[in-house]
């Protein structure tokens, strides 16, 4: 007889919103201080400053990101007529911006507030016609279910779609606050501390995590989310915005400090401005 005597504990009364569900080892960002590779001395503040001065100085800083940088550099109060973009409309965005072009997700979001101008409506919707809004974006079906039942546990919990709360909380609070929900994971809770909080936190995506193992700052063996335990304790908080956004940038513009041959040979024939920080083969 097989587990005889043992009771199967009753489903909480909804499964999509309970904390037992929603913080999986796999979802939950991890909130240890501790650095992942402890012996791994890279990168140093100053070869934060190096990277990010010689790639400012190739591309400028992205005119996609300005507006974002503007915001931390006038520190704008949340209170002001200025400030663009809502806490959720940022992770909302975000959602919408994974695995695909940033011009695909950008008319996603905006057919999303056209056929449904508050969120009030989008979780009152039907799946199939927030389906057909982002359906441009791609991954339609994952992405309208994760944003959904986004709407539906924030509502539960706070009783009312907002998320401006967030800005008073810290960052770890932040982080458990937005691993709860189904389908958020590190890098989508890092963009929205990044460009919609204000925050100092570093986003690992494919493009900030190939350069990272080019060039060394972590080790051959590292995964994205020890990458990004690893940079965010290493980086300065002063630098991680602009390193974050001209990395992103490089690594989309730019395929020959990533690409799977000699370095000595793609020092002699590129024009890359990280070339040289390439570490030996």
């Amino acid at each position: 007889m097989r587990n005889q005597g043992r009771k199967r504990k009753p489903a909480p009364a909804d499964h999509k919103c309970s904390p037992a569900k929603l913080t999986r080892k796999d979802t939950v960002i991890n909130l240890t201080t501790n650095d992942p590779f402890p012996n791994h001395h890279s990168p140093t503040a100053e070869e934060c400053r190096a990277v990010r001065d010689d790639l400012l100085a190739f591309h400028g800083f992205p005119q996609q990101f300005a507006k974002y940088r503007q915001q931390r550099l006038n520190l704008v109060s949340v209170t002001s007529s200025c400030h663009e973009e809502s806490v959720l409309d940022g992770l909302v965005s975000t959602i919408l911006s994974q695995n695909t072009t940033d011009a695909n997700s950008q008319k996603a979001f905006a057919l999303l507030k056209s056929d449904f101008p508050n969120w009030e409506d989008v979780l009152a919707a039907d799946s199939k016609s927030i389906e057909n809004a982002i359906r441009c974006g791609g991954l339609a079906p994952t992405k309208a279910s994760c944003i959904k039942n986004m709407l539906s546990c924030l509502l539960e919990k706070r009783g009312k779609l907002c998320l401006e709360y967030l800005r008073d909380l810290s960052i770890d609070e932040i982080k458990t606050e937005l691993s709860q929900f189904k389908g958020i994971g590190p890098k989508t809770v890092a963009c929205v501390l990044m460009f919609n909080i204000q925050q100092d936190d570093f986003p690992v995506d494919t493009h900030v995590f190939q350069i990272a193992k080019a060039i060394g700052w972590v080790p051959t063996e590292a995964d994205t989310k020890r990458t990004y335990l690893h940079l965010n304790r290493r980086i300065p908080n002063e630098l991680k915005f602009d390193l974050n956004c001209l990395l992103f940038t490089h690594g989309k513009a730019c395929r020959a400090c990533i690409k799977k041959e000699d370095n000595h040979q793609k020092k002699e024939n590129g024009s890359c401005p990280l070339l040289n920080y390439l570490k030996k083969t």
